[in-house]
C-alpha cells in the first residue's frame, strides 16, 4: 500500500506540472492567436480603412469603395452646375475662305455668283514656330562738353550681359513646382516649346529668387491665418537631404502656408508661426502636439480619419456579425446627410431636425460605449488598439461632433490635406529634395500658388508677376 500511495503521488505530480505546461501552452497559443489577429487586420489594411496612401496597393489594388455611403445621384455633371465647351470668337486672328469650284448641278463658274450661306468652323491651335524673342538693351553713354560722362539707366532687373526673363523664369518655375515635372524634364520642355537651352542649375536658381521675393505675401497669409476663426492643420514625411524632415500645412479660406523643418512636432508647428498665435478652433487628425497649444478656442477632429479607422474595425470582425463599429459609422454618415442638406439650404444648421440629430447621437455614443466595453479586456495588440479608438471616441466626441453644432466647422480635415498632398507628390516624382532651402522655395511657392489660385489668379500669371520682384500680396482686411 505505501508502494502504491508513493507512486500515486508522483503520479499526482506529473498530472500537475502537465496541467501547469497545458496553462502555459494555452497562454501562449491565445498570445499566438492575438499577434496573428493583429498581423491579419494589418495585412487587410488599405486606403479605406487607415492612413495607407493610394500608391501603397499596387497595381493589385481592388475597385473603390467609398466610406461616404451612396448619395443615389446619378454620374455626370449635377443639373444645374455650368459645364464648359469651346467657344466662336468673334475675332478670329485669321480668315480663310474656302470658294465652290463649279456648280454641282450644270457645271457653269461660280465667282460673282450670290452668296447663299456661310458656315463658319475655327479651328484653334498654337503658331508653327514658338521661338523667344530676344530684346537687346544698348545703354548709351554720352560726354557733356563739361568733361562728365553720364550712362543711360537699364530697365528694373536688367543686370546681367544674357539673361533670361520673367516669363521664361515664370514658366521653369510653373512646370517644376507648379506642374511637378522633374527638374530634368522641365529643361526638356522649355528647349523643345521655346527652343531655349535652360540647365538645370538656372533652373534652380530661378527658384530661389522667386522665394526670395516673397515674403511679403508669405508674412500677409500667416496674419489671415491667426485671425481665422476655423483654420486646417496637417502634417506628413517629406524626404530632404536623404532625411525625413516634415511639411506642415496651415489653411483657411483663401489662404495656405505650407512651411517645411526637420521636427513633426510643436518645434515644426512653433516654426510656421501660425498656431503660437492662433484662436480659433483648430481642425486636425487628432494627433497630440496640437492639444498643447492652450490658446486655442476649442478643436474640431477629422472623421474622415475616424470612418477610416472605424472601418478597420469592421473589416476585423467576422462576418454577417453585428459590430459597434458599424453603427458608429453609420450613425455619423446619417448626421452628416443632415447637417449637409441644412447647409446646402442657407449655410447655417437651423434646418436640421434636432430630434433626428439627437437620436443618431445617442446612437453613435451608444456604439461606442459598447465597443469600449467589449474590448475592455484588451487581450491583444488588436483588441487594445480597438479599445483605444473607442475611448477617444468617446472621450472627445464633442470635439468630433462640434461640426453638427457650428456651421462653420466642417466635417473633415481634408483641406489640410489637399495642400499637403501636392508636397507628397513633388517627392513622388523626384524621390527627395537636395536641400532644406530647396525645400523651403517648394514650400513658399505653393504657399504662393495656393492662396493665389483661391483668390482667382492662374498659376503662371503669379509666377510671372512673383518674377518680375513684385509678387501679387493679398488683401488680409
Amino acid at each position: 500500500m505505501a508502494a502504491l500511495r508513493a507512486a500515486n503521488t508522483r503520479l499526482r505530480q506529473v498530472i500537475e506540472a502537465k496541467d501547469a505546461e497545458v496553462v502555459v501552452l494555452r497562454a501562449q497559443v491565445e498570445a499566438l492567436r492575438a499577434e496573428m489577429e493583429a498581423l491579419r487586420a494589418r495585412l487587410a489594411q488599405n486606403p479605406r480603412n487607415s492612413s495607407k496612401p493610394p500608391s501603397s496597393e499596387g497595381l493589385a489594388k481592388p475597385a473603390p469603395r467609398s466610406l461616404r455611403g451612396k448619395s443615389g445621384r446619378r454620374p455626370g455633371r449635377p443639373k444645374g452646375q455650368p459645364g464648359t465647351t469651346l467657344q466662336m470668337t468673334d475675332r478670329p486672328d485669321a480668315v480663310i475662305t474656302h470658294e465652290p469650284g463649279a456648280c454641282a448641278g450644270c457645271g457653269k463658274s461660280l465667282p460673282g455668283a450670290p452668296v447663299a450661306s456661310t458656315e463658319r468652323h475655327q479651328v484653334i491651335d498654337l503658331p508653327e514656330d514658338i521661338r523667344a524673342v530676344v530684346t537687346e538693351h544698348r545703354i548709351i553713354s554720352r560726354r557733356c562738353p563739361c568733361g562728365t560722362v553720364t550712362a543711360g539707366a537699364a530697365p528694373h532687373g536688367v543686370m546681367a550681359p544674357v539673361q533670361y526673363g520673367p516669363r521664361i523664369t515664370a514658366v521653369c518655375a510653373y512646370l517644376w513646382h507648379g506642374q511637378f515635372l522633374s527638374r530634368s524634364r522641365t529643361c526638356e520642355a522649355v528647349s523643345e516649346l521655346f527652343g531655349i537651352p535652360v540647365s538645370e542649375g538656372a533652373v534652380a536658381g530661378m527658384i530661389k529668387r522667386i522665394a526670395g521675393k516673397l515674403g511679403g505675401t508669405l508674412d500677409a497669409i500667416g496674419r489671415a491665418l491667426t485671425a481665422a476663426p476655423v483654420a486646417h492643420f496637417d502634417e506628413t514625411g517629406f524626404r530632404v537631404a536623404g532625411k525625413l524632415a516634415w511639411v506642415h500645412s496651415a489653411s483657411s479660406g483663401k489662404f495656405t502656408l505650407i512651411t517645411v523643418h526637420p521636427k513633426r512636432g510643436r518645434a515644426g508647428m512653433d516654426a510656421a508661426g501660425v498656431l503660437p498665435l492662433f484662436t480659433g478652433i483648430a481642425v486636425h487628425d487628432c494627433w497630440s502636439p496640437y492639444d498643447t497649444y492652450a490658446g486655442l478656442a476649442g478643436h474640431a477632429l477629422c472623421n474622415a480619419h475616424a470612418l477610416r479607422e472605424l472601418q478597420a474595425v469592421t473589416d476585423a470582425a467576422p462576418g454577417g456579425v453585428w459590430c459597434w463599429a458599424g453603427q458608429a459609422a453609420d450613425a455619423l454618415r446619417d448626421m452628416k446627410r443632415l447637417a449637409d442638406a441644412s447647409l446646402a439650404t442657407d449655410g447655417t444648421l437651423d434646418h436640421v431636425d434636432q430630434g433626428k440629430l439627437a437620436e443618431l447621437r445617442h446612437r453613435y455614443h451608444s456604439a461606442l460605449m459598447i465597443g469600449k466595453n467589449h474590448t475592455a479586456a484588451r487581450p491583444g495588440p488588436l483588441m487594445r488598439k480597438h479599445h483605444a479608438l473607442a475611448t477617444r471616441l468617446l472621450d472627445r466626441q464633442d470635439d468630433y461632433l462640434r461640426w453638427t453644432s457650428d456651421p462653420a466647422v466642417p466635417f473633415d480635415n481634408n483641406a489640410a490635406e489637399r495642400e499637403i498632398r501636392m508636397g507628397k507628390l513633388r517627392i513622388k516624382v523626384s524621390g527627395c529634395m537636395r536641400s532644406l532651402a530647396g525645400a523651403e522655395a517648394f514650400c513658399a511657392i505653393r504657399s504662393y500658388l495656393s492662396t493665389a489660385a483661391k483668390h482667382g489668379i492662374g498659376k503662371l500669371a503669379a509666377l510671372t508677376q512673383a518674377a518680375t520682384g513684385t509678387p501679387w500680396i493679398p488683401a488680409t482686411t
